[in-house]
């Protein structure tokens, strides 16, 4: 029997540390990634402080969660915690709290309380000039200094955690950290990581799945943006259609639901409207919103399946799956990117064409009514009543889609054009008269 040769061979902690920072987070997504621990702790309230004082600027990310005990806090400092995520966890890979933090800076402290029983607040710190000079996976207990004292404080009326980020290299500039430029760039900052809060845990905020969320930042109360424009009368949802995904050994349901969103004329105002229009406007916008145990992952575009085009930016879907099908969707670290698997792009073909088909139809119908009025006397049809039925315009939709799938859409619009002028009343039947 052959002897196997082993040899244990640690990464060197100072490279690693740093080559994790490029995971691919920015400001947003890191501050997003720390809430999902907060979520995940059962926290009802989240506040976010980021405080702008030069060289010395923070950020303070405190919630009302559970807490952690002491050996609870070393382990969730630890690259690759061997924490085990259970089903709806919103964490995956025991990163996101390190790499998430070291992303924006080089020091990040946890204090955390687990129990109202007693006043014991534990807190750690990881700091990337520390691992650096010995080349270590060290975790040190901080001492006390206000930033500590503050944390402190916020933790005494009853459990959670409270994390901190300094030295933050990452959002000031290297030179003239304390100058007006990077003041303004911390500023904004703050303002996209409302916006990006917004959208991603909007169904937290919203109490959509039976829990109330509130997060501010600098006391400002961040508020949910639903990208289906739920409060709008006439956006029309299509039935929704559920999928089953087997990959591996992992198997589960994907929940698909079909919005137009409502054109311009029909929106309840002008202002709600133009918010609706995303982040990106409305042409980017449009497409799948994948959600990943009720957190938005991913929005906008249509994940390759079809490509963007004017005449569909009404057409947004979203796209539920849980943590059973991580593997399948391959998730990134930083939970901003996803996959879709291979036999559920067959399966999503026909609904997501049928969704493009209702959206295009929509769009037409309302340019044609800014088009100026022409006379009764000079349209061909003018006069002639729709003949069209339930089978008939299921009919003419049928069509349309399988025309997008097929790619001959052009072709097919022109076969309309000239159906509308030689044939008006077919045109109708089939409900392609707009």
């Amino acid at each position: 029997m052959s002897t196997r040769i082993t040899a244990s061979v640690t990464p060197s902690a100072a490279r690693l540390t740093e080559s994790l920072r490029d995971i691919g987070y920015d400001f947003p997504a890191a501050v997003a990634d720390i809430v999902d621990n907060s979520i995940a702790a059962g926290a009802r309230r989240v506040e976010i402080t980021i405080e702008f004082d030069g060289s010395g600027s923070r950020v303070f990310i405190a919630d009302d969660g559970s807490g952690m005990t002491a050996n609870g806090l070393l382990e969730a400092l630890r690259y690759g915690s061997r924490r085990i995520y259970g089903h709806g966890d919103l964490g995956r890979y025991g990163l996101g709290l390190k790499t998430a933090s070291l992303s924006q800076c080089r020091s990040v402290t946890v204090a955390t309380r687990s129990s109202t029983k007693t006043a014991r607040v534990s807190v750690r710190t990881l700091d990337l000039d520390l691992i650096a000079e010995t080349d270590a996976w060290l975790v040190i207990d901080p001492g006390q200094d206000e930033v500590i004292s503050r944390a402190r404080r916020s933790l005494m009326e009853g459990t959670g955690t409270v994390v901190v980020w300094e030295k933050l290299d990452r959002v000031l500039p290297e030179k003239r950290p304390d100058g007006g430029w990077a003041r303004r760039r911390l500023e904004s900052m703050a303002t996209r990581a409302v916006e990006h809060l917004g959208i991603v845990f909007h169904r937290y905020l919203e109490g959509l799945n039976g829990r109330d969320l509130v997060v501010t930042v600098n006391g400002e109360k961040v508020e949910p943006w639903n990208p289906f424009a739920a409060d709008e009368p006439s956006c029309v949802e299509l039935p929704s259609q559920r999928f089953e995904v087997t990959f591996g050994d992992a198997s589960g349901k994907v929940l698909l639901r079909r919005f137009v969103l409502p054109s311009r004329d029909q929106f309840s105002s002008p202002e709600n409207f133009d918010r609706m229009s995303g982040p990106h406007n409305w042409n980017r916008q449009q497409g799948l919103y994948i959600y990943r145990a009720d957190r938005l992952v991913q929005w906008g575009g249509w994940s390759s399946l079809r490509g963007i085009d004017e005449h569909t930016k009404l057409a947004r879907a979203s796209l539920d799956f849980d943590t059973d099908l991580d593997s399948a969707f391959n998730i990134n670290v930083a939970k901003m990117r996803v996959a879709v698997p291979p036999q559920l792009r067959q399966m999503l073909d026909r609904p997501i064409n049928e969704l493009c088909s209702r959206a295009d139809d929509a769009y037409r119908k309302t340019s044609r009514r800014r088009e100026p009025s022409t006379p009764a006397d000079q349209v061909p049809w003018a006069g002639a009543e729709s003949t069209a039925g339930p089978a008939t315009a299921e009919a003419g939709l049928a069509l349309r889609a399988a025309a997008m799938q097929a790619g001959e859409y052009p072709s097919f619009q022109r076969i309309v054009d000239t159906l509308r002028v030689s044939a008006p009343e077919i045109a109708s039947a089939l409900g392609l008269e707009h």
